[in-house]
């Protein structure tokens, strides 16, 4: 059987909704079939204290888990933080990734590769339609180097597929959790960023610094679980914190393209 069938067979498996469980060993012997020793499909959490929601898949040696959870290697994990930034699969080993790894960094790779860590492949995903949806990413540890690269697109389908699979599994064995509750103060901020004024500006506005406004969307974005700040006015639309009404009015005489400030602003009743 070649490694589309491989696939195909994976695919079917993972339509039938199986458990977590069945969808790990299922993942875990194909790949071994196409020369992979490892996988970890997982969302960027605490392994040894996953919030609810998380999918934790993973083959990883006993031994690392512990050690990755202790030293809290996951707040830095260079391969979560690239998979955070793009939707891209990549290779651990290419330059311009590990060109980009701090001294802490080099040293989670050195501890993984002593326990069989190494050369890895990881696909991002990015769950744009699940409120607060935890960032997550599926990487494979080949056995060789010598693995057909077509295989790595196989790969890249079927853990796009696990991850969505085991995603439905969580889900359902959750209860659902309600939007996180945004504040005055940043609802204020998401609503004048989305009619595009600038944080300078929202500033005037409110009366606050533009630190103080930046830092009310950012607060704004990891409540929401999102990286962007289109992402944080969608989402708070969603959860209706805040109406399209809201949204759409401009008031184009406090909106400036620059830094310097409207001459006059009109008062509202």
């Amino acid at each position: 059987m070649d490694h589309f069938d491989l696939a195909q067979s994976m695919i079917e498996q993972c339509d039938r909704s199986l458990r977590q469980d069945e969808l790990a060993a299922a993942f875990q012997k194909v790949l071994e079939t196409l020369g992979f020793r490892h996988f970890a499909c997982c969302s960027h959490v605490d392994p040894l204290k996953p919030p609810p929601r998380a999918v934790m898949l993973h083959t990883y040696p006993a031994e690392w888990i512990p050690i990755y959870s202790e030293m809290q290697f996951y707040e830095i994990d260079p391969v979560f933080m690239r998979a955070e930034r793009t939707r891209l699969p990549f290779f651990w080993d290419v330059a311009d990734f590990r060109d980009e790894l701090t001294t802490a960094q080099q040293e989670i790779f050195a501890e993984a590769k002593r326990l069989g860590i190494a050369n890895g492949y990881t696909v991002p995903f990015h769950s744009a339609d699940s409120l607060g949806a935890l960032r997550a990413s599926c990487s494979v540890i080949p056995d060789s180097a010598c693995i057909d690269p077509q295989t790595y697109f196989s790969v890249r389908l079927m853990a796009s597929y696990l991850y969505e699979a085991a995603s439905r599994d969580v889900t359902s064995h959750q209860p659902r959790l309600p939007a996180s509750t945004l504040s005055r103060r940043e609802l204020q901020c998401l609503e004048f960023a989305a009619q595009g004024k600038s944080d300078w500006v929202v500033g005037k506005l409110l009366n606050i610094s533009e630190r103080t406004v930046h830092n009310h969307i950012e607060n704004a974005k990891r409540r929401l679980g999102v990286v962007t700040r289109v992402q944080a006015v969608v989402h708070a639309l969603a959860s209706r914190q805040v109406s399209f009404g809201d949204v759409i009015r401009a008031d184009n005489s406090d909106v400036g393209d620059g830094r310097t400030p409207p001459q006059q602003r009109r008062r509202h009743p």
